[in-house]
């Protein structure tokens, strides 16, 4: 029988569910933080750098919050790879937001794209195992 996981993630948080069998009911095994991810470029970046300078340092052409963004992407795709490996997934369902799913594609090894399903571009991250499940049952999306 096949597990499949559902994650369902923006920039902030990624939910991991996994579809129970034999009743497929949906249970939550992990659920990863990232508080940089609500905040702003300018509570990110410190003006230390380059405050006396009078002009643009043209260091960083990709924002604070976009680049905590990808690095919690990279996080997430880590751990999918790792789980992947301990056999922990057969497929794999993604939900988020267009950007960070786009990001999240980029951070998954080739193994793991493989078992991927479904994409929903939508934020569902903020909904909670019962809600998700509801979400899903009513048609609303297809994934289990």
């Amino acid at each position: 029988m096949a597990t499949t996981w559902i994650v369902a993630a923006d920039e902030s948080r990624a939910r991991v569910l996994q579809v129970a069998r034999p009743q497929r009911k949906l249970e939550e095994i992990e659920s990863m933080l990232n508080p940089e991810g609500r905040l702003q470029d300018r509570e990110l970046n410190s003006d230390a750098r380059g405050r006396f300078s009078g002009g643009h340092t043209g260091e960083d052409n990709v924002g604070a919050v976009e680049h905590q963004a990808e690095l919690f992407a990279k996080r997430v795709g880590d751990y999918l790879g790792k789980a992947r490996i301990e056999h922990r997934f057969d497929e794999l369902v993604l939900v988020a937001p267009p950007k960070f799913l786009g990001a999240l594609r980029k951070e998954l090894d080739k193994e793991v794209e493989k078992l991927v399903v479904e994409e929903l571009p939508k934020d569902l991250s903020w909904l909670n195992a019962r809600e998700l499940a509801a979400y899903f049952e009513k048609g609303s999306g297809r994934a289990p």
